[in-house]
């Protein structure tokens, strides 16, 4: 099992984002501790409510919800039963056991987890102290519940099947066809708290991917200058539709300032991905040596390995983005190694090209070569084609011709050869 510890500013985010789960029929509610009503019989405004009236209790505190996910092993049959009693036991363990929480089961992965959302503000209005929550209560708690219910072990599972590991799945934003603002706040929710990236070009190469954009505004503008944020849907053509969404009025606040802080924070969580990113594209020209443009992208788009392009107005290709979905991890294509970024790149492609042009026209030739041997050999119904012979090699059709005419022609026919005469020597 592996458990991971989100902790925020909006109790409304992290509720909103497993409503509309449920809504999708992705998620389903299984147990809510400490609520009057039953999972069932709770609304929207219920649930919220719960939490609100304690955290107006101790309206100073900030940082004052958790989403928590328990990630189990592919294959892990886990009934609902064992599901409600594991999740009891965990916050129990945590230190949370006597706190308001609610317990989904999520149904949008390939392996069994839950998704957990509860506040740190107690009935008395003091707070639960969540430093260092992860390592000094979370992780001994989740190796007492994995030995006590028999499951698999996080030491022993692989990476690639954990939920780091698991593309993200999010549905594109579509404008006319999606709730603008409950949109544009699942997609940058979801993707900034669990993609790693370091800049702002590097977040909009997956945003985009979903259909929003984050922007900063142009150089000199007021919303620039004092370090605005707004997020928007944005077309294929990358044309900006609707109307954009302050980063403030997102749930979690992502603001520049909040990204900023990201982007030093996940340089480190990334770097473990880079080795295997650079290791499946070394595979794609290994297996593929001559491949182009077009043949590259997709192949590693197989891999769930996006590759992005970047042209300026002339279109000339001058950078390269990777987002390796897998890992949930972005890389610009110099940061892997020189041999990965735009340049070495595009001069790959050129010499890969040179070599499919060099390879059909030795085909070509090769094939004219077969086709005029297979022209001078006869077939069984076929005719010989009699070549004429050369002058100074007479056939024996010429020969027999020749001695025909010296037999057969009359004495009186032949022309008589006339003796030349010789001037007397003076």
């Amino acid at each position: 099992m592996v458990a991971k510890i989100i902790t925020g500013k909006s109790i409304k985010g992290a509720l909103n984002y497993n409503e509309h789960k449920v809504r999708e029929g992705k998620a389903e509610l299984i147990f809510a501790s400490r609520f009057l009503l039953e999972p069932e019989e709770l609304s929207f405004r219920d649930k919220l409510a719960r939490f609100e009236r304690l955290l107006e209790k101790s309206p100073q505190v900030k940082t004052n919800t958790l989403h928590i996910s328990l990630n189990f092993a592919i294959g892990e049959k886990l009934e609902l039963e064992r599901l409600q009693a594991i999740a009891i036991r965990y916050m129990d363990k945590i230190g949370f056991g006597e706190q308001p929480y609610l317990v989904y089961r999520h149904h949008d992965a390939a392996h069994p987890h839950l998704h957990i959302v509860t506040t740190n503000i107690r009935s008395d209005g003091s707070r639960i102290d969540l430093h260092n929550i992860g390592r000094l209560r979370s992780e001994p708690a989740r190796k007492e519940i994995e030995l006590e219910y028999g499951l698999v072990q996080a030491e022993k599972m692989k990476k690639a099947e954990t939920l780091s590991l698991q593309p993200l799945r999010l549905e594109k934003v579509v404008y006319g066809k999606s709730e603008t603002k409950r949109s544009i706040a699942h997609i940058v929710t979801s993707v900034t708290r669990h993609y790693n990236y370091t800049s702002l070009t590097e977040l909009n190469a997956v945003l985009r991917h979903f259909g929003v954009t984050a922007d900063r505004g142009g150089e000199g503008t007021q919303m620039h200058q004092k370090m605005g944020l707004v997020y928007s849907i944005v077309s294929e053509k990358g044309e900006k539709q609707g109307v954009p969404i302050k980063a403030s009025a997102l749930p979690g606040k992502p603001t520049l300032a909040y990204l900023e802080k990201q982007f030093e924070k996940n340089k480190l969580s990334r770097k473990p991905y880079q080795l295997s990113l650079r290791s499946t594209i070394d595979k794609v020209f290994r297996s593929h040596p001559t491949s182009s443009r077009e043949s590259f992208v997709k192949r590693l788009k197989k891999q769930d390995i996006q590759v992005i392009f970047r042209e300026n107005s002339q279109g000339i290709t001058y950078g390269v983005t990777y987002i390796d979905h897998r890992h949930r991890a972005v890389f610009n294509g110099s940061e892997l190694g020189k041999a990965y970024s735009a340049k070495a790149l595009m001069e790959r492609f050129s010499q890969s090209g040179e070599l499919r042009k060099m390879g059909r026209n030795a085909e070509q030739k090769e094939t004219t070569k077969q086709l005029i041997k297979g022209n001078r050999k006869t077939g069984p119904h076929e005719q010989e084609t009699i070549h004429p012979q050369k002058p100074d090699a007479p056939g024996l059709l010429d020969v027999l011709l020749k001695a025909e005419q010296q037999d057969y022609l009359p004495d009186s026919l032949r022309r008589k050869r006339k003796k030349r005469r010789r001037r007397p020597r003076l």
